[in-house]
């Protein structure tokens, strides 16, 4: 049988920042999914300063998929290339290339190459592949000149935090009250609905209505991926709050000596430019920056006192 032909796509943009930062973005895989919309996940497996293994979670074309890349990262040249080691069908193989080209000390050209194959070239898995391809490249580009012409103000646009709770119980029990999402309307106030899919064991793609405290009722989605020998669920929502351009997650269960501990973390990407639209004339960065974090953390906690609660009544009937 002849190998399959080799598809090739091209993408670039150009960036009013500083060629440095924009490689900077693209080299801290781990935080794509704050900037890049299609990513759900990165876990980076291996590191040395130039090359590295990463796991990957995306959307593509609507569907979650999941693979593994290896990386090599040339900060004098501002190129990284990478090839997915264990790609997800239909794809049979996928390489490319990032380039940060200096257009001057201002601004950059960012170029995104692929070449992938296709398992017997089959024809509609080739439009599968080169639809993905196309549609995550442009988001991916477009949302990271957003992102790195914001790059003087990010460190006031983005918020990380979390919260914890002690647990005297089995992390097995609050692990499970986490993973089951599904009784969370019944067992979590501010959960009003919440609708789960869980077609992958561990990938859960749900969609929920919180109430917060003015009485008004958000609608978000999300991708989860759970890690349950690890004690981990990782998440990022898939259609945000108007404050926010990107929201990811994890709740953590580290059991010690003593109990549990059980952790809410938080990353946010503020959207500026509705600040003031939903905060009212006037309201700043900063106002943003503690509404978000309050309404955040008051769910979050609300949430893991339940699981606290849930734990005990587990204990109490043993």
């Amino acid at each position: 049988m002849a190998a399959e032909r080799v598809h090739t796509t091209a993408h670039d943009v150009d960036v009013a920042a500083p060629a440095g930062v924009v490689y900077g973005l693209i080299a801290d895989a781990t935080r794509w999914p704050w900037y890049f919309p299609p990513n759900v996940h990165v876990e980076q497996l291996e590191f040395d300063g130039r090359s590295e293994r990463l796991r990957m979670w995306a959307t593509a074309n609507g569907q979650v998929r999941s693979w593994t890349s290896s990386r090599q990262l040339s900060p004098q040249d501002r190129r990284i290339t990478f090839r997915q080691d264990l790609p997800a069908a239909p794809v049979k193989s996928m390489l490319g290339t990032w380039i940060v080209e200096e257009l001057d000390a201002r601004h950059s050209r960012l170029t995104l190459l692929h070449d992938f194959t296709v398992e017997g070239d089959d024809p509609a898995g080739v439009a599968w592949v080169d639809q993905a391809v196309d549609s995550n490249s442009r988001t991916e580009l477009g949302n990271l000149r957003r992102i790195a012409e914001q790059w003087s103000r990010l460190d006031e646009l983005i918020l990380v935090f979390e919260d914890s709770v002690r647990v005297r119980g089995g992390a097995e029990v609050v692990y499970d009250f986490l993973y089951q999402v599904a009784n969370w309307p019944e067992r979590v106030p501010h959960v009003s609905r919440l609708d789960v899919t869980e077609d992958e064991p561990g990938v859960q793609v749900m969609s929920m209505d919180t109430t917060t405290a003015d009485g008004s009722v958000h609608t978000t989605e999300s991708v989860r991926v759970c890690f349950p020998h690890a004690g981990r669920i990782v998440y990022k929502q898939t259609l945000t709050p108007a404050l926010m351009t990107a929201h990811t997650g994890e709740w953590s269960v580290v059991p010690d000596e003593t109990g549990v501990t059980v952790t809410s973390q938080h990353s946010v990407v503020l959207r500026e430019e509705n600040v003031e639209a939903v905060l009212g004339p006037g309201a700043t960065v900063a106002d943003a920056r503690r509404y978000v974090r309050e309404a955040l953390g008051r769910n979050s906690l609300a949430t893991l006192e339940l699981a606290k609660r849930h734990a005990g009544s587990a204990v109490r009937m043993l």
